[in-house]
């Protein structure tokens, strides 16, 4: 009953953040369609749109305190399938066959990974959490985890190696550090509201630091590789990763699969590889939206006379004319 529970509870919150993105997008596209240029954060819809990826991230925070990382994490693709279709209503795009077909396979993924996943006691205590971070097979992983980590960002700072593999890796090897930590934190929650307090160890603490610091560096690579690659190539590299790495991480810190079946296990990362398809055919040659503003009014720059606005060429360097003081007509890239 708890870990069908963690299960809704992750399914639920990637489906509102799938909503709330969409629900944010069009807000943005309402602004910009307008004559007068407000900024996003006057937007009723768009703070609707936040509201709702609030609940959706707390809903994810508190599902790890009720199943297993294993299981939690792949749920990820929820959001992906759900952003493909909700973009439909919301957004009006065209259905495409790569959608049906990729939002086909994850959800037969989804099925393989709730019924093979691994049955393990979900109530985490701080002592077990402390025995835990003290095992041999841990402070191994950790260390090659470190290991890892640092070659990677010593090529990324010295050598400018900016490779949307090197970045994601770096990220996925964080993330690993924070569903690890966001697990222990929010399982003593649990435990302390059913009122076994928990909150009183040093531990709890200990794992709120390490949870806060690695999502803010995994945040700042996530928004690097971002910012260089399209987003139609960083979603699906990134949740493969991601999904790959807090498996690891559970499997390792909280041994999730110790007793399970070979069957189960073989089955669980057949649902994985079918929910990593599903995601990879949604995103491929999806096309990227930009926000093209109606006109760019000029009408402030200095030693220039303008007879209207200048209507941008979308498609081109070349963004329209300016009529200067001699009356000599030149074009403006």
């Amino acid at each position: 009953q708890t870990q069908l529970l963690g299960v809704l509870l992750a399914a639920a919150s990637n489906f509102l953040i799938s909503v709330s993105l969409n629900i944010q997008k069009c807000a943005h596209r309402r602004l910009v369609c307008q004559e007068e240029q407000k900024p996003y954060y006057t937007s009723k819809l768009w703070w609707c749109g936040i509201i709702l990826l609030g609940l959706g991230e707390v809903g994810n925070f508190t599902a790890y305190g009720f199943a297993p990382i294993a299981l939690v994490a792949p749920l990820g693709c929820v959001s992906v399938i759900g952003s493909a279709f909700i973009s439909v209503f919301f957004l009006k795009k065209t259905m495409r066959t790569a959608d049906i077909l990729g939002g086909t396979l994850t959800i037969t993924g989804i099925y393989l990974l709730v019924t093979f996943s691994p049955d393990v006691p979900q109530e985490l205590t701080a002592r077990q959490v402390q025995n835990y971070l003290v095992s041999w097979p841990f402070l191994v992983y950790s260390i090659l985890e470190m290991i890892i980590f640092c070659i990677l960002l010593y090529f990324y700072k010295r050598k400018a190696v900016k490779h949307i593999v090197v970045l994601l890796m770096m990220v996925a090897l964080l993330a690993s550090l924070t569903v690890t930590a966001v697990k222990a934190v929010s399982s003593m929650i649990a435990l302390s509201v059913k009122g076994k307090m928990q909150l009183t160890y040093s531990i709890f603490y200990i794992m709120i630091v390490l949870m806060a610091t690695s999502c803010a560096f995994q945040i700042k690579f996530l928004n690097q590789a971002m910012h260089l690659y399209e987003a139609t190539a960083v979603v699906p590299i990134n949740f493969v990763f991601f999904t790959i790495s807090a498996i690891i991480s559970g499997v390792i810190f909280y041994r999730e699969f110790q007793s399970a079946a070979l069957l189960s296990v073989v089955m669980f990362l057949f649902g994985c590889l079918l929910s990593f398809l599903g995601v990879i055919i949604i995103a491929r040659n999806k096309k990227e939206e930009h926000l093209q503003i109606p006109f760019i009014d000029c009408g402030h720059i200095p030693g220039q006379k303008l007879t209207g606005k200048i209507q941008p060429d979308s498609h081109g360097s070349c963004y329209g004319t300016l009529n200067k003081e001699d009356d000599s007509v030149k074009r403006q890239s």
